[in-house]
C-alpha cells in the first residue's frame, strides 16, 4: 500500500480541504510525513496549503486539545503560567484505543451513555483510522469557573479527571460485555500473552484489552485531525454520528467513500458543568484523606467510628437536601450525602433506601439508572467526609443556611458530633487513659476511638477535620 500516493490524491480534494482548514482554527497544526512530524508549531490557513503539503508528502494532519489566541506564539520554554495566558480553551477528546475493534466500539458506547449520563448531548464521535474512537466534546460546554477554577486553564488536569471518572464509570459494564463476547485464552494466544496478563487482583481487567487516555494526555497533545488519513491503516480518520458506533465496519473509512461533515455538534452552552464538578469531586476522592490532626498539625492517622446518629443531630445544609432540590445540583447533592452517610457509619442498605426517598422529592428526580449507578460506584470505595463547609458546592447549590452550631465546626460530620454533645450531655461518658497515649469518647451511643497521640483539646471531644 503507497499511503503517500493515496495521500496527494486525497488531500487534492476540495471538500477534504475545507474540512481540514475549517477545524483548524486556533488550533497548533503538525503534518506528518509518513514517520515524522513537521516543525512546530503550524498552522493551516488556506486549502493551497494544504495541497502543497500533499505535493511534499505529507501523511496525515494533527492538531491540538487547546484553543489559543495565536499558535504561533507557542515556544517550548514557555511555562504553564505563560501557555494559560495564551489558551484559550480547550476541547475535551477522549481517546479509545484496542488491537480489536469490536472491543473499542464497546467501549465507545459505554463512554457516549456516562456522557449522557452527565447530561451531554452533543458529543462528537470520529474513528481514529485504525482501531480506535476520539470522542470528543466542545469547550463552549464547559462553564468559565467551576469551585473558582477558571477552565480554560485546568489543562491537562480537567480532560485527565473527566477521562477517569468516566474510565470508572464504565469499568464494571465493559468487563461484563467483552466477557459475554471474548474467550480470554483464545486471545491470549493471538497476542502471544499469558493469561494472568489480563487480570488485575484475581479479576479481569477490560483496560488489559481496550484503552483510555488518562495519562498521555498533556499540554500541546496532538491527536489525528478529522479526516486525517492514518499511516498505518490507509484509512480515513472519518466523522459518524453516535448511534452509528456498534454498525461502524472499516470500509466507511476508505478514503475514496469519504464525505467530509462537521466533527464536535455546538454545544449548549454550559452543559458541561455537571460533568466537571462530578470529574472534580471524584478525583478528590482518590487523595486519601489525612487523619485528624493535633493543634500542632503533628499527628499521625486516625481511626473512628460515629453510632446510632439520629435525623434531629443533622446539619442545616443536609437537612435541607434531605427535603428535595428543584434547581440545578441534584448531582453534587447526592455526591454530599452518600459522603455523609457513609461517615456517620449508616449501613449501605440504609444509604439507599435514604437516598431513594430523597429522590422522589425532587423536582424532577434523578434518573434511577444514574442513582443505581452512584451508589454502586460510591459503596466499593473508601468511605471519605464530605467536603469541608468552607468549600463553594454547598452556597453553589442553595442549602448553606448556617446555625448557632456552624460557627463552631468545619465539616457537616463535626456538626453532628457536637450537636449531639449538645442535645444528649446526660449521656455523655468521658474515658481516658492517664498516659494519654489512647482516648476513648462515648456520647449517648457516638462512640470516637482515638489513636496513640490524639486528645481531645479545649472542646472535649470536638475534632478539626
Amino acid at each position: 500500500m503507497d499511503v503517500r500516493r493515496i495521500a496527494r490524491m486525497y488531500y487534492k480534494r476540495k471538500d477534504i480541504q475545507d474540512a481540514l482548514i475549517s477545524y483548524s482554527a486556533n488550533r497548533e497544526i503538525v503534518p506528518r510525513y509518513s514517520d515524522s512530524f513537521g516543525k512546530r508549531p503550524d498552522i493551516l490557513e488556506y486549502p493551497n496549503d494544504i495541497a502543497n503539503l500533499a505535493d511534499k508528502g505529507v501523511t496525515s494532519f494533527h492538531c491540538s486539545e487547546e484553543l489559543w489566541r495565536n499558535p504561533m506564539d507557542l515556544k517550548t520554554a514557555l511555562n504553564p503560567e505563560q501557555l494559560n495566558d495564551i489558551r484559550i480553551g480547550w476541547d475535551l477528546m477522549l481517546d479509545i484505543d484496542s488491537d480489536f475493534i469490536e472491543y473499542s466500539k464497546i467501549a465507545a458506547q459505554l463512554v457516549i451513555d456516562a456522557l449522557r449520563f452527565n447530561n451531554i448531548q452533543n458529543i462528537g464521535v470520529k474513528f481514529s483510522g485504525r482501531g480506535g474512537w476520539h470522542i470528543g466534546l466542545g469547550f463552549q460546554a464547559f462553564p468559565e469557573e467551576v469551585k473558582g477554577i477558571k477552565i480554560k486553564d485546568l489543562f491537562p488536569q480537567g480532560p485527565r479527571w473527566i477521562a477517569s471518572y468516566l474510565q470508572e464509570m464504565i469499568a464494571k459494564s465493559l468487563s461484563e460485555r467483552i466477557l459475554a463476547v471474548t474467550d480470554l485464552n483464545e486471545i491470549a494466544a493471538r497476542l502471544g500473552k499469558p493469561i494472568d496478563s489480563f487480570h488485575e487482583k484475581g479479576k479481569f481487567n477490560p483496560f488489559s484489552l481496550v484503552h483510555i487516555d488518562t495519562v498521555l494526555i498533556a499540554s500541546r497533545h496532538l491527536y489525528r485531525m478529522p479526516y486525517s488519513i492514518n499511516e498505518k491503516s490507509g484509512l480515513a480518520s472519518i466523522v459518524i454520528k453516535p448511534e452509528q458506533i456498534m454498525q461502524f465496519n472499516l470500509g466507511w473509512a476508505r478514503p475514496d467513500r469519504v464525505f467530509p461533515k462537521p466533527y464536535l455538534p455546538e454545544p449548549e452552552k454550559g452543559e458541561a458543568k455537571e460533568l466537571m464538578v462530578q470529574a472534580i469531586d471524584w478525583q478528590k476522592t482518590q487523595i486519601p484523606r489525612e487523619g485528624l490532626k493535633k493543634p500542632d498539625g503533628n499527628s499521625p492517622k486516625k481511626e473512628f467510628i460515629i453510632k446510632d446518629v439520629s435525623p434531629d443531630t443533622y446539619p442545616p445544609c443536609i437537612i435541607k437536601i434531605l427535603q428535595g432540590m428543584k434547581d440545578d445540583g441534584k448531582k453534587r447533592a447526592l455526591f454530599i450525602l452518600i459522603n455523609f452517610f457513609r461517615s456517620i457509619n449508616i449501613s449501605d442498605e440504609d444509604i439507599k433506601k435514604k437516598v431513594e426517598e430523597w429522590n422522589q422529592k425532587n423536582n424532577p428526580p434523578l434518573r434511577e439508572g444514574y442513582i443505581l449507578t452512584q451508589l454502586s460506584w460510591h459503596l466499593k470505595q473508601k468511605s471519605m467526609l464530605p467536603s469541608n463547609c468552607d468549600k463553594p458546592q454547598y452556597k453553589d447549590i442553595g442549602v448553606c443556611f448556617p446555625d448557632f452550631f456552624c460557627s463552631k465546626i468545619k465539616n457537616p460530620v463535626n456538626y453532628t458530633l457536637v450537636k449531639k454533645r449538645s442535645l444528649y450531655p446526660q449521656n455523655t461518658d468521658f474515658k481516658k487513659s492517664k498516659s494519654r497515649k489512647k482516648t476513648t469518647f462515648q456520647k449517648g451511643g457516638v462512640e470516637i476511638g482515638v489513636s496513640k497521640g490524639y486528645y481531645a483539646g479545649k472542646s472535649r471531644g470536638f475534632y478539626k477535620v
